[in-house]
């Protein structure tokens, strides 16, 4: 009897200490993100990339606007045409270098050594850069995004604005898919410089191969439809287009062969499989940057 209410002692125990475990688990990381926000903040990087994309994105709703006759749906709707291309280039290069950052550049400080005396593991730490990180990126974008809704909203009215929402939402979760890459790149890398060069490279390497890369080996090596279009999904940055195209309501016949292959063999389970691609994106590098991270021996 009395080994029974021991044991239902034990249990009881355990359950109280789960949720006080978690809450200090989710303290941590917050206390982390909260720092590393305020650093992103008073970064250059942050005001520089805010700057440029913003100056983009009012630009490109600019010339929406002149090519539509200022009318609701052509407004956001080009705008969001207008703004996939630029999104492709600038918001990988964005996440990528803040991510290599972001335990390189404390390793190199020689503040990484101080943050892991604290008490908090190393999972937690890693996670709190990346939420801190991934909520000054977001923040970033959205100022460049609200501003140029903004403009869109007085010239040309509401109209169609669920086709500029979506491209945000997706946009984000580009932007964290690149950020978690940039992670994984960081906690490998010893000096930050080395660490951003290898993301440059693998951001110059996405860039290539979501549509010149893509043509040219169909052209070299003779890839039937099917290879191409599982070529174009393993990229994050073409996936991301063809969602967008899909979510417009647009068809996918404007990216030729591959484009109508997967319309026709996929037809309304496609936003998912190429969602599903991006949101892998956003776990599994950083899932894998966290394993080696806590099994790294020193800092």
């Amino acid at each position: 009897m009395s080994t029974i209410n021991l044991n239902g002692a034990v249990q009881q125990r355990v359950r109280s200490e789960r949720p006080a475990a978690c809450l200090s688990f989710a303290r941590s990381i917050m206390l982390i993100a909260r720092r590393e926000f305020r650093d992103a903040l008073s970064s250059k990087w942050f005001l520089l990339y805010t700057f440029a994309f913003t100056t983009l994105a009012i630009g490109v709703s600019f010339l929406s606007l002149a090519g539509s006759g200022e009318h609701g749906f052509a407004g956001f709707g080009k705008t969001a045409a207008g703004l996939l291309n630029l999104i492709m280039l600038v918001v990988p290069l964005m996440a990528l270098t803040a991510g290599a950052g972001s335990i390189a550049g404390e390793r190199e400080r020689g503040t990484l050594l101080y943050l892991l005396a604290q008490p908090l593991s190393r999972t937690e730490l890693l996670l709190g850069k990346f939420v801190g990180l991934a909520i000054a990126l977001i923040c970033s974008l959205c100022i460049g995004f609200g501003l140029s809704a903004g403009l869109l909203a007085w010239r040309a009215g509401g109209v169609g604005a669920g086709a500029f929402l979506m491209l945000v939402v997706f946009t984000s979760v580009l932007a964290l898919s690149m950020l978690s890459v940039g992670v994984l790149i960081s906690v490998q890398s010893r000096r930050a410089g080395v660490a951003t060069g290898i993301s440059l490279f693998v951001w110059l390497g996405l860039v290539f191969l979501s549509d010149l890369g893509l043509m040219a080996g169909t052209v070299l090596f003779k890839l039937r439809v099917q290879e191409v279009f599982a070529l174009a999904i393993i990229n994050p940055l073409q996936a991301f287009k063809m969602n967008v195209i899909v979510n417009l309501n647009a068809s996918l016949d404007v990216l030729g062969p591959v484009g109508m292959y997967a319309s026709n063999e996929f037809g309304g389970s496609l936003p998912w499989l190429l969602t599903s691609v991006i949101t892998l994106w956003c776990v599994l590098p950083l899932a894998l940057a966290i394993l080696i991270f806590r099994k790294r021996g020193g800092i």
